[in-house]
């Protein structure tokens, strides 16, 4: 690692993250609505987002700085098994076209602003859609915590805040001007902020992508002395390897089917996607979205690279950077860091907003203050996002970096185990509530345990996310067994409360809502109060 400050590349990082702060601030003034005191104004963008934003600003939300580190610092230390990734981002588009349109329409008849909203008027349970929220919130945290490390690990790169044995207040001091200029225009401008800044940032993003997969070979002496490299490596160190190895196989592919599942249970994606203007806005960024995944595919790529262009990092986080700034002109080193850095603004917005309308629809609103008015739930959520990125932040600068990374793991876990409420929601009213509730319980439970039982060479517990599947006697995915078990108590318990004639809660919606479009009669209306008799 170079030592001292890159000030070319800092400087051309500022620049952009300066432009993207100019920008962030006058969103505020894009598509303004007359009354801007609703969360449908500031927390969904009034619902007004054509097909290119809701393309980006999905883009922006799911493909993050993490990604752009995580994913080919997972293929620099472990091989091909951190590619992952590429399949699940496949698996998912397929899956989200046949659901996404549905909970657009339902959530744009009724007024649902969060997954929660939606679960409690489906299956009139307070309790239920309590579950859901404190799940979503819970695993947005590490999150958005996951992106600030994006953050600080593009700053040790260029030199930033000085070695380990610097003042905490100045080695910490860049990071904490980026969260505070994030938590800023966040409260400012809402989600039309990320959204505007969802341009920047992709661009940016595939630029720099398109050069790297070019130059970065040549320099190298192209893909053959790449794959060379990183297949010695492999074979020196007796780990990881050019392909799957046979015996973990079972944990790619769960992983892979699990991450699929997971990935638009998590708040910030259904957020992004309720702000679009129509239904088939929805339709058309479920066959669009997959270029996104050619992207995650050579972004993968980086990490042979690294190998080959030996990159010695103690943090495989740091490899990308490090890479970056090894094979870069120090101008161009800086964009790519601006593309890291901003990616990593975009989703701590979204997810930032996404957790704070969980708790203002379905925590304030619901059992706190029910009489609450759309000013009052605006208010909240506005201060509940910047608790949120102040509790981020706390999390990044007190814990072990790795434990950030091991709460996200099971940040995935959990939110798994809101599908069956979710998506299975959308299709049928045949799961009763408390067969729901007694599922997710059981699906937390087991993915919990299961979780802190895994030991690392660095953790004893929360080491990793995968273990031996009860039954089979293969390694794979703890989620997809916690979800598998969670499926499997629903439907027995849902066969024996229906025998038994337990209330089975009020539904308020109809058919024909699953297939309304934005130009179809009838308004979004605020939730209604649950019955007592619902509040389960």
């Amino acid at each position: 690692m170079n030592d001292g400050v890159n000030g070319v590349a800092l400087a051309v990082f500022i620049i952009f993250f300066l432009a993207v702060t100019v920008i962030g601030f006058m969103a505020s003034r894009w598509r303004r609505a007359e009354n801007e005191n609703s969360l449908d104004e500031w927390g969904l963008g009034g619902r007004s987002f054509g097909t290119w934003v809701t393309w980006f600003l999905l883009g922006g939300d799911l493909y993050t700085a993490y990604t752009f580190v995580a994913v080919p610092a997972a293929i620099y230390a472990a091989g091909a098994a951190g590619f992952f990734a590429v399949p699940y981002t496949i698996l998912v588009y397929p899956l989200i076209f046949t659901f996404l349109p549905r909970l657009w329409s339902v959530s744009h008849k009724h007024g649902y602003v969060t997954t929660s909203d939606f679960v409690r008027g489906r299956f009139g349970s307070k309790g239920l859609s309590l579950a859901v929220a404190v799940t979503g919130i819970l695993a947005t945290m590490p999150y958005i915590a996951l992106q600030l490390v994006g953050i600080q690990a593009v700053l040790d790169v260029m030199g930033v805040g000085g070695g380990e044995n610097t003042n905490w207040f100045v080695k910490d001091l860049p990071l904490l001007i980026a969260f505070g200029v994030l938590a800023a225009y966040t409260y400012s401008s809402g989600l039309r902020a990320p959204a505007l800044i969802a341009f920047v940032k992709d661009t940016l993003i595939y630029i720099v992508i398109a050069v790297a997969i070019i130059y970065i070979p040549i320099k190298l002496g192209g893909f053959d002395e790449v794959f060379g490299a990183a297949s010695e490596k492999y074979t020196a160190a007796k780990a990881g390897a050019l392909i799957p190895a046979e015996a973990g196989q079972w944990t790619y592919a769960t992983l892979a089917l699990g991450s699929a599942l997971a990935l638009f249970m998590y708040p910030h994606s259904i957020t992004a996607t309720l702000s679009s203007r129509s239904r088939e806005v929805i339709r058309r960024n479920t066959t669009i979205l997959p270029l996104y995944s050619l992207m995650l595919g050579l972004l993968a790529l980086l990490g042979f690279m690294a190998i080959a262009a030996g990159v010695k990092v103690t943090n495989p986080q740091l490899a990308i950077p490090q890479l970056f700034e090894d094979m870069f002109p120090s101008w161009f080193a800086g964009v790519a860091f601006a593309a890291i850095g901003i990616g990593a603004l975009v989703p701590a917005a979204i997810m930032s907003i996404a957790a704070a309308n969980l708790f203002t629809r379905n925590i304030y609103k619901d059992f706190l203050k029910p009489d609450a008015t759309p000013a009052q739930e605006t208010k909240v959520s506005k201060l509940v996002s910047l608790l949120v990125k102040v509790g981020a932040l706390i999390f990044v600068l007190t814990m072990d970096k790795t434990v950030a990374i091991n709460f996200q793991l099971l940040g995935g876990i959990w939110i798994l185990q809101t599908f069956p409420a979710l998506v299975g929601g959308l299709f049928t009213r045949w799961f009763h509530r408390w067969a729901l509730l007694a599922g997710w319980a059981v699906g937390m439970l087991y993915g919990t345990l299961a979780a802190y039982g895994v030991a690392s060479p660095t953790q004893k517990h929360f080491g990793g996310s995968s273990k031996e599947i009860p039954g089979i006697g293969e390694i794979g995915y703890i989620g997809l067994t916690a979800f598998v078990l969670n499926v499997v108590v629903t439907v027995v318990l849902t066969f024996a409360l229906k025998a038994l004639k337990a209330p089975d809660g009020v539904d308020q919606t109809k058919p024909s809502d699953y297939t309304a479009d934005a130009g179809d009669p009838g308004v979004a209306v605020e939730l209604p109060p649950a019955t007592a008799g619902s509040a389960h």
